[in-house]
């Protein structure tokens, strides 16, 4: 079980009367984090970055077993980036399509991942179907089975969405998609860090993730898997001497691992944060984190649920830690500000994020709240009985 108490005093921006619920945007980091990050900043301004960096090269060269253990697969599977917009790219783009080639989305894929499907789409003369979902909100596995045939080249997956509570059945599409030989692409963005997100239980073929979400790391770090049978029949032609080595005048040999999608530059600070930030989960416990913050959103879900007025949007039969509703006669913006004069952070999820799902369900904008473990129960209630008041025109000062 974690120690709410302890994760708070671990977390500087739990100090005071803050109530955070936005780990489904930027999560506040443990000062195990901040630390790691900052001493190795002040290393880098004494000895030059390149001395300091290869004072740590065991600590990063250990982030990929730390994170092997998290995604449950070899270390070897595992690469590390900027961002999860650029692993997810890197993947993406690595995947050979030609004309007449399928991709199959689903109905609450994210417009990060849609934009640059639809434009390789076009660019390569592929097709994009999108897969419905069932009236619980998550994919329909019979529509699928009708959507597949030997000509679809990649399912992209969203495990948890930006909009709202559902957690899709990643499994089940990845065996069905492998039937008829399709990747299955999954974005864990929202995922890894709050639920199990293991490589050898979904079956995906790929998995990509950020940082600065519910892993609690640093901005600016990302991190992928992909199945190493898998490499042989990628593209890969983004390419530094990170990912290769120049052996002859003419001639380069590629890594075999999935660091050939790394980039040679980045920053070592924030690195050596996201490996103590998955130290950290390590040291709770997936299960037990899974199990905290199913409790604390469970908590909030029902209690805003309870408040005539209030409607909660979240999908699905399985729930993530995001919490997404909107107040009666109130714009979800305004529920934001109203709320952060009271010291709550909550953010807005808006209709061009998640576009089919969104348009399909007549929501311009909702309220997104995510709370992780270290978020007190007292606190939900408080933001409940915030939310209350703003019904009840009980404006806060300031």
């Amino acid at each position: 079980m974690i120690d709410v108490a302890s994760a708070a005093s671990d977390t500087p921006g739990c100090q005071g009367d803050h109530i955070f619920l936005d780990s489904a945007g930027s999560s506040l980091p443990p000062r195990q984090v901040v630390d790691t990050v900052v001493d190795h900043l002040r290393r880098e301004a004494k000895v030059g970055g390149y001395r300091a960096a290869q004072e740590k090269a065991e600590e990063v060269e250990s982030g990929y077993s730390v994170f092997a253990d998290l995604l449950g697969c070899a270390p070897e599977e595992i690469a590390f980036s900027d961002s999860a917009t650029r692993s997810w790219l890197s993947v993406f783009q690595a995947i050979p399509l030609t004309e007449g080639d399928r991709i199959l989305i689903t109905e609450v894929e994210y417009a990060g991942n849609a934009i640059p499907i639809l434009r390789r789409a076009e660019s390569v003369g592929a097709s994009v179907d999108i897969v419905p979902s069932l009236p619980s909100g998550d994919v329909s596995l019979p529509a699928l089975d009708r959507l597949l045939d030997e000509r679809v080249r990649l399912v992209s997956l969203v495990h948890a969405p930006t909009n709202g509570g559902l957690l899709t059945s990643a499994r089940e599409v990845a065996r069905a998609a492998h039937e008829v030989g399709a990747y299955v692409l999954l974005d864990a963005c929202q995922s890894v860090g709050q639920v199990p997100c293991r490589a050898d239980d979904l079956e995906v073929d790929f998995m990509t993730g950020t940082g600065r979400k519910w892993v609690r790391g640093p901005r600016g770090t990302g991190f992928l898997y992909a199945k190493r049978s898998t490499l042989h029949n990628l593209i890969r032609d983004n390419v530094d001497l990170r990912g290769g080595s120049w052996i002859t005048q003419d001639r380069v040999a590629l890594r075999d691992d999935a660091r050939s999608f790394e980039l040679w530059e980045h920053s070592v600070a924030d690195r050596l944060g996201l490996v103590a930030a998955g130290r950290y989960i390590q040291e709770l416990g997936m299960r037990e984190i899974h199990s905290a913050v199913q409790n604390i959103s469970g908590r909030l879900r029902d209690g805003l649920s309870q408040i005539r007025g209030v409607q909660v949007h979240d999908l699905g039969e399985r729930h993530s830690g995001i919490v997404s509703f909107s107040v009666e006669g109130t714009p979800a913006s305004e529920v934001m500000s109203l709320l952060r004069r009271r010291n709550v952070t909550v953010t807005v999820s808006r209709a061009p994020s998640t576009l089919i799902d969104m348009s399909r369900r007549g929501l311009e904008e909702v309220v997104r709240a995510s709370p992780h473990y270290f978020v007190a129960p007292e606190q939900v209630d408080t933001t409940v009985e915030f939310v209350q008041d703003i019904l009840d025109g009980k404006t806060p000062a300031g």
